[in-house]
């Protein structure tokens, strides 16, 4: 059961991966990124644009995911 959730969450932290880097990539990423440094100079916050978040959760599902399908239980 470890490794069947182990690979879900390789494929959703894969797909999380691919639309963080296509939205950096893409004019609205470029617009979120500009402004949010625009922002962040006027009022001294701390925004961060939206596709780091794909990009950092993609990572972290990942990861967790090879770990439960390399770490499973092993069956007589």
């Amino acid at each position: 059961m470890n490794k069947i959730i182990g690979v879900i969450l390789i494929l959703v932290g894969g797909f999380l991966l691919y639309k963080g880097a296509t939205r950096s990539d893409s004019v609205a990423g470029e617009l979120d990124e500009a402004g949010s440094k625009l922002a962040n100079r006027i009022d001294g916050g701390s925004r961060i644009p939206e596709h780091y978040y794909y990009l950092a959760g993609g990572g972290i599902l990942a990861a967790i995911g090879i770990a439960m399908a390399v770490s499973g239980r092993r069956s007589s």
